[in-house]
C-alpha cells in the first residue's frame, strides 16, 4: 500500500455542532488546527446538516439550536439571532463566523468514503473536488451526525406508489405540492412543521403516525424529558443496540402556532395505514382508502456509520457499543453526536470530553 496523502494525530470526520465543538477543545488543548488535528466536511459550506434543511425552516423553540462553546467571545448566540431569517443561513452565517475566529482550517467538500486500520493509525480516504485523497490519523472522531442517512420504513405496496416519495432530507418547498392530497408520516416537530407550512398549498393533509404524537404544555422543551431522552440514548450506546429516537422521549414543545393548528383541527392524526397503492394508503381495519400524490416522510434518519464499516465495531443489537464516547472494540475512535450525545443537549459537554480523552490517548501513543 502507498503511504498516505497527509499524517496527523487526529482526525475528525463532520464539521456539524458535535464535530466543531471537539475541534473547539482540541485547539484549547493545545494541538494545532490543520496539523496536529484536521477536520473534514463533506458539506460545500459551513452549518452542518442545517445547510440541508429546507428554506421556510426558522429558528425556534420547536427548532433549536445550542450555541457552540466559545461563541460568546464572537459576541454571537442563537437566543439572540434572526428568527425570521432561514435557520439554515443563519447558522451557516454563524458558524462560518466561527470557524475562522479559531482558524480550525475545515476541509470541506471532503466525503469520507471508508476508514481502515493499517495496524498502527486509521486511514481515512475521503474524495474532494481534485480527486480522492488518504490521511492517517493515530485517532479518529467520528461527527458525522445522521443527516446522510435517512429512514423510511417499509409498508407493503412502497415500490408500487405512482405518486412521489419525500423524505425529510429531500423536502424542498410546500409550494411542490399544491393543490395534492399529501400523507404526511411521523409524529416529531418535523412532520408538525411540513403540515403547517402544507395546510395553505395542499389540497388535502392525512397525518399517520405509529404513535400518538406527544403534546408538552410546556412552550419549550422540557428539562427532565430531556435528561431521561440522552439517559436512554446512553443506555443504547453502553449496550450496543440501535440508538431510540430522541424525540419519542422529549415530545413535541406547544407553541403558540401548534397550539392554534391544534385548535382549528389540522393536527389531527391517523394511525399508521396497513399498506400503500399505486394512488394512496389504505387502513385495512377500518376499510378506509386516502389517495395521495405524494408521501412526506418525516420518520428520522439513523446514525451514519458506513464509512466505519472495514473497522467491524458493529454489534449484532444493530448499534456500536460506546461507552465514555470511545469504541469499546477500537479506543482510537470516538463518537461525537452519538448517543447520548446525539442532540444539541449533550453535543457541547461531549466535545470538551472528547478532546480531553484523545489528548490522553495520544499521550499514551506518545504523540
Amino acid at each position: 500500500m502507498s503511504a498516505p496523502d497527509l499524517t496527523t494525530s487526529c482526525v475528525v470526520i463532520g464539521a456539524g455542532q458535535a464535530g466543531l465543538s471537539v475541534a473547539f477543545y482540541l485547539r484549547r488543548l493545545g494541538l494545532e488546527p490543520g496539523e496536529e488535528f484536521v477536520v473534514l466536511d463533506r458539506g460545500p459550506r459551513t452549518g452542518g446538516a442545517w445547510q440541508h434543511r429546507w428554506e421556510a425552516l426558522r429558528l425556534g423553540s420547536a427548532h433549536r439550536v445550542n450555541d457552540l462553546p466559545g461563541m460568546d467571545e464572537l459576541g454571537l448566540s442563537f437566543e439572540t439571532a434572526d428568527h425570521h431569517a432561514p435557520a439554515r443561513e443563519v447558522v451557516a452565517d454563524y458558524y462560518a463566523q466561527y470557524e475562522e475566529h479559531y482558524g480550525l482550517q475545515v476541509v470541506r467538500p471532503a466525503s469520507v468514503t471508508r476508514v481502515e486500520d493499517l495496524g498502527g493509525p486509521l486511514l481515512v480516504r475521503f474524495d474532494t473536488e481534485n480527486g480522492p485523497l488518504e490521511l492517517a490519523g493515530s485517532t479518529i472522531v467520528n461527527a458525522t451526525g445522521t443527516w446522510g442517512s435517512p429512514f423510511v420504513p417499509h409498508y407493503p405496496g412502497i415500490r408500487e406508489f405512482a405518486g412521489r416519495h419525500v423524505h425529510t432530507a429531500d423536502y424542498a418547498d410546500a409550494t411542490d405540492f399544491a393543490d395534492q392530497d399529501v400523507v404526511v408520516v411521523g409524529a416529531g416537530t418535523s412532520a408538525i412543521g411540513f403540515i403547517l407550512e402544507l395546510e395553505p398549498h395542499a389540497r388535502s393533509i392525512t397525518w399517520a403516525t405509529r404513535r400518538p404524537p406527544q403534546f408538552l404544555d410546556e412552550a419549550v422543551l422540557n428539562l427532565e424529558a430531556a435528561e431521561k431522552a440522552v439517559a436512554a440514548q446512553d443506555d443504547a450506546a453502553r449496550a450496543g443496540r440501535a440508538l431510540p429516537s430522541i424525540v419519542s422521549g422529549t415530545g413535541v414543545p406547544r407553541t403558540r402556532r401548534i397550539q392554534a393548528a391544534v385548535d382549528r383541527g389540522v393536527l389531527e392524526y391517523r394511525p399508521m395505514f396497513d399498506r400503500i397503492e399505486p394512488d394512496g394508503v389504505r387502513w385495512d381495519e377500518f376499510d378506509v382508502f386516502q389517495p395521495a400524490q405524494a408521501i412526506v416522510w418525516a420518520t428520522g434518519f439513523r446514525p451514519e456509520l458506513r464509512h466505519l464499516a472495514p473497522l467491524k465495531l458493529r454489534e449484532k443489537e444493530g448499534g456500536v457499543t460506546v461507552a465514555s464516547h470511545h469504541s469499546e472494540r477500537d479506543p482510537r475512535v470516538f463518537f461525537a453526536g452519538y448517543g447520548p450525545a446525539a442532540s444539541t443537549i449533550g453535543a457541547n459537554r461531549a466535545g470538551r470530553n472528547i478532546a480531553r480523552q484523545v489528548v490522553a490517548t495520544l499521550s499514551k501513543m506518545g504523540r
